[in-house]
């Protein structure tokens, strides 16, 4: 993959100066450490050039659990930036390298034909690479600008933002935005509560499509009944008109035919009755002027009495060509025959010509589209009954509806209640292991009031309730914080860092029924340590069962737990800048790295036993949920 991302910058003279986080992303099946018989899609390699400190790295990323850990001040935040330029995020022209005109974010995704993500990209008419996977590309210049493009196409940067929404989900102190929105956390609740609700959101949303559809037709006719009525007046005399006339499919161009025969009766009879002369020859049958059948018939005589085989072979073609003209001749003379001068016919033509061209004058070009503009005209119409009784029959109709569709309302509602009582009681059991043991999270589901005009207004029981797509629900997270706390919208009762670990705690609570596979964290541990460290360690360890997830963390006690640890130094000083690279650490190296978390101490005995402590801490952890993983899918299989 490294290979193929410098080969491809090298191809590309302009991007000499550059950022370019080049990610791969890899089915895997039964992945080692993932505990689970599962295929996933995973975020398997970054290459980042010219961003902030860092001047060019590449990172390997496991399948399970990676940290990204580093010295402050020495570049490991980049790596979500990196990320969120990828994800269609807005370019910040700070972030470029000093010196660089522009940055690049390159992305390579291999994904199935039938993934979301590989949809995406087809409506976008992104084409894949030659092993299949798509390259998506970001551009941002040092004033600002950006474009992207994905699979060799320039697409709008929304393209890249959806593509990411199949892949991806960033969460950081201050990327809270898709908990924060009403609807995601409905989402987050319906999510949760799974096909008990998921069910009934079903068939709610299919009766509350016919209902809008019968109160949008209702209004449409009672708002414009004058206007529909004076318009169906016009599609009536339209279709008088037209019916009285009765037009028929291609007479306009027979009569045209028609009428020009009548009107060059004599023309016409001297041209036909000279042709049918040339060929018969004259009426008396003189022999001076046989004509050419007369002609030829002699050729074919002549011919069929010679002795010479060869001018015999030649008879029957010749006499072929004497029936052919004999049969025009007769033709003729039967046209002729017919060929009578009828002024009173001439005149009915011409008057019917008359009438058929007021309608095409009105209507269309020519009686076809006429006779197409009164079938469009009777269609219209059918939809244009204003009378009452068509009105009452649609307001019963959607009165009928309005009950159906409030009594699934009243069952969503008493599914997502019961489900929410559950989902805060799992959040603020997970909470209470990070560093939040007073916290509790309360999801509140009550109903939306319409307001005075909603057409979206149905009654329930003895309100008025605004019936959205999703529900008339609203569904909304609040933290008390501590003991004695009030509750508060979790924007309000959470600062960055809580905020990010209330993320986390419904990331792992949601983690069967989260449909994006890869799960970004940064600085998700702020303002914790000790045992609570401990703890976001293992869950995020438990979380890197069913996704890969990917940790900026300054805790030890964090990374040890990591399926992969990369380590961003601060490297020299080069022309007044200062470069970063980023590093895999595993054995020796990852200890000394674990003990230069703990204290700076990754050059004493101590130092060393500690982070050597929390390490095997850690495996013995991830071995026991491996073991309790294959005993609980076994015990599952058994029960089948």
């Amino acid at each position: 993959m490294a290979r193929t991302c410098q080969v491809a910058t090298a191809r590309r003279a302009d991007r000499t100066q550059c950022l370019t986080i080049s990610v791969a992303i890899t089915a895997v099946g039964r992945s080692r450490g993932l505990g689970a018989d599962r295929v996933l899609s995973v975020l398997a390699e970054m290459r980042i050039q010219g961003l902030g400190v860092i001047d060019d790295a590449t990172l390997a990323l496991h399948a399970g659990l990676t940290v990204v850990t580093g010295e402050t001040g020495a570049g490991k935040t980049m790596v979500v930036t990196g990320l969120h330029l990828l994800s269609g995020g807005r370019a910040d022209a700070s972030r470029v390298r000093s010196g660089a005109q522009r940055a690049v974010v390159e992305g390579r995704f291999a994904t199935t034909p039938d993934s979301p993500a590989a949809k995406v990209a087809g409506d976008a008419g992104a084409e894949p690479d030659d092993d299949g996977s798509l390259i998506a590309l970001r551009t941002v210049t040092s004033d600002g600008r950006s474009r992207a493009h994905l699979g060799g196409r320039s697409v709008p940067n929304g393209v890249l933002s959806e593509l990411s929404e199949q892949v991806l989900a960033v969460h950081g102190q201050n990327d809270q935005l898709r908990l924060l929105r009403p609807g995601e956390q409905r989402a987050v609740l319906d999510r949760f509560a799974g096909e008990p609700v998921l069910h009934v959101l079903a068939d709610y949303q299919r009766v509350r499509t016919e209902w809008a559809e019968v109160v949008g037709e209702l209004t449409e006719r009672t708002e414009r009944s004058r206007e529909l009525s004076r318009e169906a007046d016009l599609l009536r005399h339209g279709l008088a008109e037209i019916e009285a006339v009765n037009p028929e499919a291609g007479e306009d161009v027979s009569l045209v035919d028609e009428a020009r025969r009548l009107a060059d009766v004599d023309q016409l009879r001297e041209i036909a009755a000279g042709a049918q002369h040339a060929l018969s020859g004259s009426a008396d049958a003189d022999p001076e002027s046989p004509g050419a059948i007369g002609l030829i018939g002699e050729a074919a005589r002549r011919l069929s009495s010679s002795e010479d085989p060869a001018l015999r072979e030649l008879e029957p073609r010749v006499a072929e060509a004497v029936a052919v003209l004999s049969d025009v001749g007769g033709e003729l003379g039967a046209y002729l025959d017919k060929l009578d001068a009828d002024p009173a016919r001439l005149e009915q033509v011409l008057a019917r010509q008359a009438e058929l061209k007021q309608l095409t004058k009105k209507y269309a070009a020519d009686v076809d589209g006429v006779l197409a503009w009164a079938e469009d005209a009777r269609f219209r119409l059918s939809g244009m009954d204003t009378s009452e009784e068509a009105l009452a029959a649609l307001a019963a109709r959607r009165d009928e509806l309005a009950v159906e569709l409030a009594e699934h309302a009243k069952v969503l509602s008493a599914a997502r209640a019961e489900a929410a009582v559950r989902l805060a009681d799992a959040v603020s059991e997970e909470l209470s292991g990070l560093a939040m043991a007073q916290a509790k999270l309360q999801v509140l589901v009550h109903a939306k009031e319409a307001e005075d005009g909603d057409p979206n207004g149905i009654p329930v029981d003895d309100r008025r309730l605004h019936a959205g797509p999703e529900g008339v629900d609203e569904v909304e997270l609040q933290l008390i914080a501590h003991s004695g706390a009030p509750a508060l919208p979790i924007h309000k009762g959470a600062s960055g860092g809580e905020l990010s670990r209330v993320m986390l705690a419904l990331e792992v609570v949601l983690a069967d029924a989260d449909t994006v596979p890869t799960l970004v964290f940064d600085e998700v541990d702020a303002g914790v340590g000790g045992r609570a460290a401990v703890e976001i360690g293992r869950r995020l360890a438990r979380l890197a069962r069913t996704h890969q997830v990917i940790v900026v963390t300054h805790l030890p006690q964090v990374a040890a737990f990591a399926d992969r640890h990369l380590v961003v130094d601060k490297g020299q000083v080069d022309g007044g800048l200062t470069k970063s690279d980023v590093r895999l650490v595993a054995d020796e190296r990852r200890v000394v790295e674990l003990a230069r978390m703990l204290a700076g101490m990754e050059s004493t005995e101590t130092g060393r036993a500690h982070a050597e402590e929390l390490l095997e801490t850690a495996n013995t952890y991830k071995l026991t949920q491996e073991k309790f993983g294959r005993k609980s899918k076994a015990g599952k299989k058994a029960s089948k």
